[in-house]
């Protein structure tokens, strides 16, 4: 399962809806991600796996002079266009595939937040968002912590394999373990430069919605977030 089919059906329309004000997605993980861009204001903003456009809506609102989505959940872009309408050009993809319809050196910002552990062909999309970010631009990703999946599904720390983490009770993701090593080996092996690593904890909002998340978050690291530079 792709990136792009993790989501689909209902269970895209599911995550899109609890992706608004979940604990973990909407008061961890993406405001650290909001965090680590900064000033966006004026910047040309990719948003690869750009989900129901959560991301895209705060950078259209914080004052980016242009966001580009990429999606291959049908559910998901439908839910990002109802949300953006016209202000975002929203391109239903797999980021398994080349991004051909993108020139290069077109933005200032990349972003990929919960995607890159479901994607297999990672080599040939870092080299893609090498070619389409303009020199010095940043390119900002957030996954799933090694040592949360590690303590989730057991066995070795350095296992590689494909996982099942259930969601919703009746669907499942699948994605990629990797270790610390293998994560920021293939982002600096790609040719960019870390500027800043993060390991979220959730909000104060996040007591509001569910008050176990929040303290889990401040006791085991669940995600893992990473500014980067193209040199």
């Amino acid at each position: 399962m792709t990136a792009e089919t993790a989501y689909h059906g209902e269970m895209g329309e599911q995550f899109a809806a609890q992706a608004t004000d979940s604990a973990y997605n909407a008061h961890t993980e993406r405001p650290a991600m909001l965090e680590l861009a900064g000033e966006v204001r004026g910047l040309r903003v990719l948003d690869l796996g750009c989900g129901a456009g959560h991301l895209a809506a705060e950078f259209l609102e914080r004052g980016a002079e242009g966001v580009t989505g990429v999606e291959g959940s049908a559910s998901l872009l439908a839910a990002a266009r109802e949300r953006l309408g016209d202000r975002a050009a929203l391109h239903p993809h797999d980021l398994e595939e080349p991004l051909t319809f993108l020139r290069d050196e077109t933005f200032d910002l990349a972003v990929m937040a919960l995607v890159y552990h479901h994607v297999e062909a990672r080599g040939q999309l870092l080299a893609e968002i090498r070619r389409v970010l303009r020199p010095g631009g940043t390119l900002l990703v957030s996954t799933s912590h090694p040592t949360s999946d590690w303590t989730h599904f057991g066995g070795s720390y350095f296992a590689t394999d494909r996982v099942r983490l259930p969601f919703g009770g009746t669907f499942a993701l699948t994605y990629r373990r990797m270790t610390l090593e293998v994560f920021l080996g293939e982002l600096l092996g790609a040719g960019f430069v870390l500027e800043k690593l993060v390991e979220p904890r959730a909000t104060q909002e996040a007591r509001r919605v569910d008050p176990r998340r929040y303290d889990k978050t401040h006791h085991q690291p669940l995600f893992l977030t990473v500014g980067l530079r193209r040199p």
